[in-house]
């Protein structure tokens, strides 16, 4: 049996949590409260392949508040915890600071690496503009699974949302305030400028036809700029999440875009509202594995059979 590859966390307090591993800086998470119009949340940015390519973009110039790898709330409750300006039914992107809210970085509970695998744990609070506490939430994300021979890691995210208020959270999107395909909110990943036009996958699907549908996984590949190659990034639902709402759990789509920028979320409000009653939780986990190379659709279920859970 191998040894699993030693990682180091490095801890800059009041700012972010690095992982590297053989040379490489994995990732960084990034806890510091950025700019107020750009909904402040904790994010990950930069991720990066074992080869040390660069995954994710930040504030880029189409969208400010696009930072790597985050979770958001695009519409929750007549309040934008995305960041930027806020659909509004009939009348379009309007510029509204006031609805925007944030994510307040509360307190860690674990920061540690041992045994090839990295753990943070959070609490934090989700806020009104008026900084109102609406929600609490409790987060968990795990690093490890270093495989030098399929050139990939693996990255889980778990969090639980409770409704702190008197009344119903309602979790909604553009496409549930009026505008057609835009269901983006949730996890949202945003990948690096060389990965416009990259591939889409799914295991029954290819490309923006996926927008707005329902599968077990979804796989973005794109070359690098600046150094050769590719990489392949695979999103995946945990079997508790019930992606499909058969067993009566909100169903979850698809966003996916790939022109005129790269971009994956897992949708927990696509085609229509999710309402959080007072106290209740909404737990939710995602995988996210980081890959070098072009993956197909063989490549990605033979990679996910073998993880487990």
């Amino acid at each position: 049996m191998s040894t699993p590859e030693e990682l180091q966390l490095t801890h800059v307090h009041g700012d972010r949590i690095e992982l590297r591993a053989g040379g490489v800086d994995l990732l960084s998470y990034v806890y510091r409260p950025e700019a107020p119009f750009e909904a402040p949340k904790p994010y990950l940015h930069p991720l990066r392949t074992l080869s040390g390519g660069v995954v994710t973009d930040y504030r880029p110039n189409d969208h400010r508040w696009h930072k790597g790898l985050q979770l958001t709330a695009s519409h929750l409750s007549g309040q934008n915890l995305w960041g930027g300006n806020s659909w509004i039914t009939g009348e379009g992107y309007q510029y509204l600071p006031e609805r925007v809210g944030s994510m307040s970085h509360e307190g860690f509970g674990e920061v540690a690496a041992a045994e090839g695998r990295a753990v943070i744990s959070e609490r934090l609070v989700w806020r009104s503009h008026a900084g109102d506490a609406w929600a609490d939430e409790s987060r968990r994300i795990e690093a490890g699974g270093l495989d030098r021979e399929a050139g990939a890691w693996t990255l889980t995210w778990a969090s639980a949302i409770t409704n702190r208020r008197a009344e119903p959270l309602r979790f909604g999107s553009p496409t549930t305030a009026g505008r057609e395909m835009a269901g983006y909110t949730g996890l949202f990943w945003r990948g690096p400028r060389g990965f416009r036009e990259g591939r889409i996958i799914s295991p029954d699907a290819e490309g923006e036809a996926l927008m707005g549908t329902q599968a077990p996984w979804v796989a973005f590949s794109g070359e690098f700029d600046g150094n050769d190659g590719h990489a392949t990034l695979v999103f995946a639902h945990a079997p508790e999440n019930d992606h499909t709402g058969a067993a009566g759990e909100h169903p979850a789509h698809w966003f996916v875009r790939s022109d005129p920028f790269a971009a994956v979320a897992p949708s927990w409000a696509f085609h229509e509202e999710l309402v959080l009653d007072p106290g209740a939780t909404l737990t939710r986990r995602w995988r996210v594995v980081v890959a070098d190379g072009s993956w197909e659709r063989d490549d990605v279920a033979t990679y996910l059979a073998g993880q487990a859970w």
